[in-house]
């Protein structure tokens, strides 16, 4: 059975790029979970738990706001934070989320949607990427640190999970360019399938 390794940074840190990798390197990786569960504040820990029997590894929300619970429940874990710079990531949160709201960012922010609530979010990512320093201080095997736009990769992520680096380029998901060419996509498609329709 393999450590268990949870990804404690904050979605919009490069979250689905170290998914992306993990799954490279073998590892059953699940999340987001429970995002739009509407009693997530009291759900969070069982689902989670049910969860964790079933994956190795685990991103996105709501895994970072739970790490001490799941440090208890799975000692000997591996934790992995990512960051980014705050204002880099709250720009990104708006172009992706704007205003719309889900009970997860309720739960975790205070307010369900970034756009407006910029100074809030700032503060609670800062915050909470202290915390976790903080907590694993004494502890420096147990969590690693990784800032993708820093140029952190393979080297870091598998020394410290102690595996073998692939013989393939670190993965970069999810990226606004790309999301940004799908979209562009999708609307030509639809476009074009609507003036088909007018003259069929």
């Amino acid at each position: 059975m393999k450590t268990k390794v949870f990804c404690v940074g904050f979605h919009k840190t490069g979250t689905k790029s170290l998914s992306v990798a993990l799954r490279s390197l073998g590892y059953r990786v699940t999340g987001p979970n429970g995002v739009n569960d509407p009693d997530i504040e009291n759900n969070v820990l069982s689902m989670a738990f049910q969860l964790a029997e079933k994956y190795d590894a685990f991103q996105d929300n709501p895994w970072p706001i739970i790490y001490k619970e799941l440090d208890e429940q799975y000692p000997g874990s591996k934790f992995i934070l990512m960051l980014r710079d705050p204002e880099s990531w709250i720009k990104s949160q708006v172009k992706h989320f704007h205003r719309r709201e889900t009970p997860m960012r309720k739960w975790i922010y205070g307010a369900g949607c970034p756009e407006g609530n910029e100074d809030v979010y700032i503060k609670r990512f800062k915050d909470h990427n202290k915390e976790v320093v903080n907590y694993f201080k004494n502890r420096p095997q147990d969590l690693l640190v990784m800032d993708l736009a820093e140029g952190d990769g393979w080297d870091k992520l598998c020394t410290f999970l102690g595996v073998d680096i692939p013989k393939i380029a670190f993965p970069h998901a999810n990226k606004a360019s790309a999301r940004e060419r799908k979209e562009m996509l999708r609307k030509a498609k639809n476009l074009f399938s609507r003036i088909t329709r007018r003259f069929t």
